[in-house]
């Protein structure tokens, strides 16, 4: 068993750990990110209300069920005509304030607005219109986005899919999706996961695809 390591020349976590560090800085986020390097795969979050820093190191499947639920919504936006930018992973940061690393991230409404861009800066640029997170191991909460402020935030969890709205001060949950609100994604998605699961992801990508039709 590998305990989790932080120094300043490395950061060691097993898949599945989470460690969290607590009465830290925005200098210190922005350290550890720097420090990162190679590690790509962990996700850092930062929250200047807990001034706590969450490092994560997701399970190999994590990444399955992001892959499929990117593909989903995209299936969903080619059925509705919607053109999209798409960001993954990807580092949402509001200085000195919150910093997160959604699974995915999709631009519809402002896709004009980012176009070309490598990097996305909260100072200048809109956030996206929808972050999804992922969780197997670890527990994202709306809180994580409150200062990001994308419009609608998607958690993915093994109970199933969790839908948040922002209203311009904080989230709500929902039952449905304002980006599709004429399919039940809450249902859906999560039935096309765990048929992924099954079957294997293109087959389950394309059967979603055919009941699109």
């Amino acid at each position: 068993m590998t305990l989790p390591t932080i120094t300043e020349d490395k950061i060691e976590l097993a898949p599945g750990d989470e460690l969290i560090l607590r009465c830290r800085t925005w200098e210190n986020y922005e350290d550890l990110l720097a420090r990162r390097q190679h590690k790509s795969g962990l996700r850092i979050k930062y929250s200047s209300l807990t001034g706590e820093i969450r490092v994560m190191s997701p399970l190999p499947g994590h990444g399955k069920n992001v892959d499929m639920l990117a593909d989903f919504v995209k299936a969903l936006l080619r059925n509705s005509s919607k053109k999209w930018e798409a960001f993954t992973p990807i580092t949402l940061k509001y200085s000195n304030q919150q910093g997160a690393e959604a699974d995915y991230c999709f631009y519809i409404e402002n896709r004009q607005r980012i176009l070309g861009k490598e990097r996305i800066d909260l100072q200048n640029d809109p956030s996206p219109d929808l972050a999804i997170e992922v969780d197997l191991t670890s527990m994202t909460k709306p809180e994580d986005y409150q200062v990001i402020a994308t419009t609608e935030l998607w958690i993915y969890r093994r109970s199933g899919l969790l839908i948040y709205q922002y209203d311009q001060k904080q989230y709500s949950e929902s039952q449905t999706s304002c980006i599709f609100p004429d399919f039940d994604v809450k249902t859906l998605i999560p039935q096309y996961i765990e048929r992924g699961w099954q079957v294997g992801s293109s087959i389950a990508v394309k059967q979603f695809e055919e009941f699109l039709k």
